[in-house]
């Protein structure tokens, strides 16, 4: 892996605990930050899909990014910024920037479905808005716009500060034409932790990872088995993990999730409205998970 790279490795995509009367639990996410940090993640990244950031209000970002900050042991962060237009991402990153986060993650935009002239145009307005770092993060699963390969290179090329991209459309020739084409100093992370070892098998730098809430441990050493070209126990634990990389998605992230760290002990499984806990069924899913993972 290059030096040259602003993050790379295994990064955990922070849920936002909330306690029984919907409040955030800022002390269970010190105790959940302290615990990434202890099993060896490599950065963290707050505010995102995961942390619920669209039902949090500015207030609350910016206390859910200093908390993460006391508990990290100098971790690299890279918050969540991205709105679905201009002004709003801008006010996102005017929050972030005086806190100093090693780079942005800055989302497609939202329901908009812009062209790919309409992604080019937006995320070289939002760089210019910054001197930090920007990774762009393509998820149409959730925005309902795929960023080509194509626009991507245009940015990793004529925007000096756009850095990297988390990739969780989940297409792995998209991804592999990325890696093919893009500058060696341009970020690969993937955005799908089933799709991690294919991805950085390839040559990807790393994960944005949704089961590192859960199993941060055992995440970590895939992803940094995989950095040393040690296939074989990659692949081993791709296989182990596999169950429950699967099980966070079978309801909306990070519903999954949360159920399974409420199983865990480790904080409550409310989520804030648009979203519901989980199911029974899911609950029952996680907890067989969580049961053959460890047992």
């Amino acid at each position: 892996m290059s030096k040259n790279l602003v993050l790379q490795g295994c990064g955990t995509a922070m849920v936002t605990p909330f306690k029984p009367d919907g409040s955030v639990d800022f002390e269970a996410l010190a105790a959940l930050t302290a615990r990434q940090v202890a099993a060896g993640v490599d950065f963290l990244v707050p505010l995102g899909t995961t942390g619920e950031t669209p039902a949090l209000s500015p207030e609350e970002k910016v206390e859910v990014f200093k908390t993460v900050r006391a508990n990290a042991g100098g971790l690299p962060l890279m918050p969540g910024v991205g709105a679905n237009n201009l002004p709003g991402t801008i006010a996102n990153i005017r929050l972030m920037e005086p806190l100093a986060p090693k780079a942005l993650l800055v989302v497609v935009p939202f329901y908009n479905k812009p062209t790919q002239q309409g992604q080019y145009e937006y995320f070289k307005a939002v760089a210019s808005e910054t001197s930090l770092p920007v990774i762009i993060y393509n998820v149409p699963g959730r925005t309902g716009a795929n960023m080509l390969p194509d626009t991507v290179i245009r940015l990793a090329e004529d925007v000096p500060n756009i850095k990297g991209i988390k990739e969780a459309s989940g297409n792995y020739s998209q991804v592999s034409e990325i890696l093919r084409r893009a500058p060696k100093d341009f970020t690969v992370l993937s955005g799908d932790d089933d799709m991690t070892f294919a991805f950085m098998a390839t040559g990807a730098h790393g994960v944005i990872s949704v089961a590192s809430n859960i199993a941060p441990k055992e995440v970590s050493a895939m992803v940094h088995a995989l950095m040393k070209d040690d296939i074989p126990s990659a692949r081993a634990l791709h296989h182990k993990l596999f169950p429950l990389f699967k099980a966070c998605f079978v309801e909306s992230n990070p519903v999954p999730a949360k159920a399974a760290l409420a199983q865990m002990g480790l904080m409550g499984a409310t989520v804030r409205l648009p979203l519901s806990e989980a199911s029974a069924t899911t609950a029952d899913i996680m907890s067989k998970v969580l049961d053959e993972l460890w047992n």
